[in-house]
């Protein structure tokens, strides 16, 4: 008997769609993604069975890091339309009974936001301590030796006001100081006015920056480092990221979620996992999900994956709801990783483990990275280390829809070029191929949703090796479904001695074996993965 949906929010049960607003789809002809354009693309992603959008920045912005600078928290930037765009969006996604989580970008603001105006304006500005000021060494040097994210030292000499600010990111970024209670309920009132407006939740963009030490100690050196690592982890950020202190603002800013009904908060934390799940809050009033980049960072190898998956099911706490993630805007894209045939079994991994998954935006049509000449490089991170290759930029093309000129995108020349690749790996094409990622994206969504093992079940490891990787799912009052990845390219064998498998393949990534019996044993093909529906008299695993 299925188990009630009622039981679970909708954000546990659902599947969460990042959209990059530049690179989704144009509907103004001037090359950049916009609020119209994802409207009109709104019965697709309800086509391929998504229940809820994850929106990167649509604020008004100067652009040096394409919206995580933000000049105005409640505003939309003309670049992505209207406020009555955004109220269509909301009510069109709304309509079909989908859900919208905004990106918050709480950390740091544009170097043009009024309140940073102010605070550098006089030192005895009343928004001063707004932000993180600092008097630098006797010697005048910076005030110690924390390294921006893109590069350099993270402090930036104001000469008007004669004394440091702070930057994790960008000189155009400057930290917000989170220890001051103006500066939080600031924040907090950004969250309720966009939870007014019918928001469903919130990203929280670089959760664990939020708060510095406030000794500002140097941090030490990284051991580890090697030199095609980005600058900013010759250092570990011992100090300048994930201060016990943050905990509190995390269980503030959930206060404010649940004045509302079921709202939600997904923090962005690049974290270990010991560390990861002290998001979940006490008592499970931190962020419902702490996003869990494993899959992400992890070598794909069976046996280390399995381990991963093992320790953060045991690390979380007991009421706390896992999530799973393959890619993102800041990541290089899953089917460049790993190949696109590996790229089948990674959706079957994501969208079978125990948790909500969030698929990037073009990954099940199997988009791969492109390579962006340097003179039309745009991402900052790529253009101050053009010599490590870390530009996110080729992650980050436009969607590819039509095999027509522009790729149904866009009519004009796209903000970012589109992969050349596009005539022939597009949405509409592959709508028409049985065989196509998207098509197996399609099938794999739709039975994840039709299953309570898949939705809310317990995960239940089996096997891994130095090849596979297998594991079960199951609900009580529902039927075990088995999982079994092939995460290498050449053939193997599973017949575990301690399993009997009798059942019928539902879903796999080569078509023409769902359907199939399967007695004992199994044989897979290379960069295969399968998930069968065992016989209910099965009772041992």
């Amino acid at each position: 008997m299925k188990q009630p949906q009622e039981n679970y929010l909708w954000w546990q049960g659902g599947i969460i769609y990042q959209i990059y607003p530049r690179s989704f789809q144009d509907s103004t002809g001037d090359g950049v993604g916009d609020l119209r354009g994802i409207i009109q693309r709104l019965d697709y992603l309800q086509w391929l069975g998504v229940t809820a959008i994850w929106l990167s920045p649509i604020y008004p912005s100067p652009m040096a890091d394409f919206g995580y600078d933000i000049a105005d928290y409640v505003g939309i930037d003309p670049l992505f339309g209207t406020e009555e765009d955004f109220s269509a969006l909301v009510q069109e996604i709304h309509r079909r009974d989908m859900k919208l989580v905004m990106d918050l970008v709480p950390n740091h603001t544009s170097d043009q936001h009024p309140w940073f105006l102010e605070s550098r304006s006089s030192r005895t500005n009343p928004k001063r301590d707004w932000y993180l000021w600092h008097e630098g060494r006797a010697d005048g040097s910076f005030p110690n030796n924390w390294l921006s994210v893109f590069g350099g030292s993270a402090w930036e000499w104001d000469s008007a006001t004669e004394q440091y600010y702070y930057h994790a990111f960008l000189k155009e970024q400057p930290d917000l100081n989170w220890r001051n209670p103006e500066v939080q309920e600031a924040m907090f009132d950004v969250m309720r006015y966009w939870l007014d407006r019918g928001v469903d939740g919130f990203r929280v963009d670089v959760m664990w920056h939020m708060i510095k030490d406030k000794q500002l100690r140097d941090n030490p050196a990284n051991p580890a480092y090697e030199s095609y690592m980005a600058t900013y982890e010759k250092l570990l950020p011992t100090y300048s990221t994930d201060q016990p202190e943050v905990h509190d603002i995390v269980q503030k800013m959930r206060s404010v979620l649940d004045e509302y009904d079921h709202r939600m908060m997904i923090g962005e934390i690049y974290l270990p996992i010991h560390k990861l799940v002290v998001y979940y809050g006490v008592d499970n009033k931190g962020a419902h999900l702490p996003f869990n980049f494993l899959l992400l960072s992890l070598p794909w190898e069976p046996q280390k994956i399995a381990a991963a998956i093992d320790e953060y099911e045991g690390a979380i706490p007991a009421g706390g709801w896992p999530n799973w993630v393959l890619g993102n805007h800041d990541q290089p894209r899953i089917s460049s990783r790993i190949g696109i045939q590996q790229a089948r079994v990674a959706a079957l991994l994501l969208l079978t483990l125990r948790g909500t998954p969030t698929i990037y935006y073009g990954d099940e049509i199997g988009m791969h990275d492109v390579p962006i000449p340097f003179e039309e490089v745009q991402d900052p991170q790529g253009l101050n280390m053009p010599d490590k290759n870390l530009s996110r930029d080729p992650a980050r093309t436009p969607m590819q829809w039509e095999p027509t000129p522009q790729s149904g995108f866009t009519t004009a020349r796209p903000w970012l070029r589109i992969a050349r690749s596009a005539p022939r790996q597009n949405v509409q094409t592959q709508q028409q191929d049985d065989h196509s990622m998207l098509s197996f994206y399609k099938r794999l969504i739709a039975l994840r949703q039709a299953e309570p093992s898949l939705m809310y079940g317990n995960y239940i490891p089996v096997y891994s090796d130095n090849q596979i990787f297998v594991y079960i799912r199951h609900q009580e009052g529902s039927d075990r479904l088995l999982v079994v990845l092939n995460l290498s390219h050449r053939p193997c064998y599973f017949n575990p001695p301690n399993l009997r498998i009798q059942g019928t393949v539902v879903l796999a990534t080569h078509i023409e074996i769902e359907g199939s019996r399967v007695e004992d044993s199994l044989s897979l093909y290379g960069d295969e993965g399968m998930l069968i529906r065992l016989d209910p008299e099965q009772t041992n695993a």
